[in-house]
Protein backbone atom coordinates (compact mmCIF):
# COMPACT_ATOMS: atom_id res chain seq x y z
CA UNK A 1 0.00 0.00 0.00
CA UNK A 2 1.17 3.20 -0.67
CA UNK A 3 2.12 5.63 1.89
CA UNK A 4 -0.49 8.48 1.40
CA UNK A 5 -2.94 5.34 0.81
CA UNK A 6 -2.21 4.22 4.06
CA UNK A 7 -2.21 7.83 6.07
CA UNK A 8 -5.73 8.14 4.43
CA UNK A 9 -6.69 4.82 5.67
CA UNK A 10 -5.65 5.42 9.29
CA UNK A 11 -7.22 9.15 8.88
CA UNK A 12 -10.95 7.65 7.69
CA UNK A 13 -10.45 4.51 10.48
CA UNK A 14 -9.79 6.60 13.36
CA UNK A 15 -12.20 10.01 13.64
CA UNK A 16 -9.71 11.46 16.58
CA UNK A 17 -6.01 10.61 15.48
CA UNK A 18 -2.58 11.69 17.01
CA UNK A 19 0.65 11.36 15.32
CA UNK A 20 3.08 11.57 18.14
CA UNK A 21 6.36 10.46 18.94
CA UNK A 22 5.81 7.45 21.93
CA UNK A 23 2.44 6.80 23.17
CA UNK A 24 0.27 8.72 25.11
CA UNK A 25 1.50 6.78 28.17
CA UNK A 26 4.99 6.84 27.56
CA UNK A 27 5.95 10.25 25.30
CA UNK A 28 9.15 10.03 23.77
CA UNK A 29 9.14 14.26 23.74
CA UNK A 30 7.62 17.09 25.56
CA UNK A 31 5.27 18.23 22.88
CA UNK A 32 4.14 14.68 22.25
CA UNK A 33 3.68 14.65 25.80
CA UNK A 34 1.74 18.27 25.78
CA UNK A 35 -0.40 17.83 23.42
CA UNK A 36 -1.41 13.87 24.36
CA UNK A 37 -2.51 15.01 27.58
CA UNK A 38 -4.67 17.95 26.59
CA UNK A 39 -6.58 15.57 24.28
CA UNK A 40 -6.59 13.33 27.79
CA UNK A 41 -8.04 16.13 29.41
CA UNK A 42 -10.52 16.08 26.55
CA UNK A 43 -12.24 12.92 27.65
CA UNK A 44 -13.21 11.46 24.75
CA UNK A 45 -11.28 8.18 23.32
CA UNK A 46 -8.44 8.70 20.60
CA UNK A 47 -6.72 7.12 18.37
CA UNK A 48 -2.74 7.29 18.21
CA UNK A 49 0.34 6.37 15.89
CA UNK A 50 3.66 6.44 16.97
CA UNK A 51 5.66 7.79 14.28
CA UNK A 52 8.63 6.53 15.96
CA UNK A 53 7.63 3.13 15.06
CA UNK A 54 6.54 4.29 11.33
CA UNK A 55 9.18 5.42 9.60
CA UNK A 56 7.29 5.68 6.44
CA UNK A 57 4.28 7.58 7.71
CA UNK A 58 7.18 9.80 9.63
CA UNK A 59 8.67 10.73 6.47
CA UNK A 60 5.44 11.07 4.34
CA UNK A 61 3.02 12.52 6.64
CA UNK A 62 4.35 16.06 6.27
CA UNK A 63 4.57 16.19 2.79
CA UNK A 64 0.78 14.65 2.92
CA UNK A 65 -0.71 17.29 5.60
CA UNK A 66 1.94 19.99 4.37
CA UNK A 67 2.64 20.46 8.49
CA UNK A 68 6.13 19.88 8.86
CA UNK A 69 6.41 18.80 12.86
CA UNK A 70 4.62 16.63 14.97
CA UNK A 71 2.88 15.97 16.71
CA UNK A 72 -0.04 16.43 14.53
CA UNK A 73 -4.01 16.04 15.91
CA UNK A 74 -6.68 14.89 13.00
CA UNK A 75 -9.92 15.01 13.63
CA UNK A 76 -12.86 13.74 11.12
CA UNK A 77 -10.20 13.66 8.53
CA UNK A 78 -8.74 17.77 9.15
CA UNK A 79 -5.58 18.85 10.53
CA UNK A 80 -6.40 20.61 13.55
CA UNK A 81 -2.29 21.27 14.13
CA UNK A 82 0.16 20.71 16.05
CA UNK A 83 1.34 21.28 20.00
CA UNK A 84 1.05 24.91 20.20
CA UNK A 85 -2.46 25.16 18.59
CA UNK A 86 -3.79 22.20 20.07
CA UNK A 87 -3.08 24.11 23.37
CA UNK A 88 -4.29 27.05 22.61
CA UNK A 89 -7.46 25.90 21.70
CA UNK A 90 -7.26 23.70 24.45
CA UNK A 91 -7.06 26.88 26.93
CA UNK A 92 -9.62 28.55 25.19
CA UNK A 93 -12.01 25.66 24.91
CA UNK A 94 -12.38 24.80 21.32
CA UNK A 95 -10.53 21.65 21.49
CA UNK A 96 -12.82 20.53 24.56
CA UNK A 97 -16.08 21.29 21.73
CA UNK A 98 -14.06 19.76 18.29
CA UNK A 99 -13.39 16.69 20.00
CA UNK A 100 -16.78 16.03 21.57
CA UNK A 101 -18.82 16.65 18.89
CA UNK A 102 -16.37 14.16 16.66
CA UNK A 103 -16.78 11.83 19.13
CA UNK A 104 -20.34 12.08 19.50
CA UNK A 105 -20.55 11.62 15.73
CA UNK A 106 -18.24 8.84 15.74
CA UNK A 107 -20.19 7.14 18.54
CA UNK A 108 -23.93 7.38 16.95
CA UNK A 109 -22.53 5.91 13.73
CA UNK A 110 -21.11 2.90 15.76
CA UNK A 111 -24.64 2.60 17.93
CA UNK A 112 -26.71 2.36 14.13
Amino acid sequence: MENFDKIKQQLKENTILLYMKGSPKLPNCGFSSQASQALMACGEKFAYIDILLNPDIRAELPIYAQWPTFPQLWVEGELIGGCDIILEMFQKGELQLIIKKAASRRDTEKAS
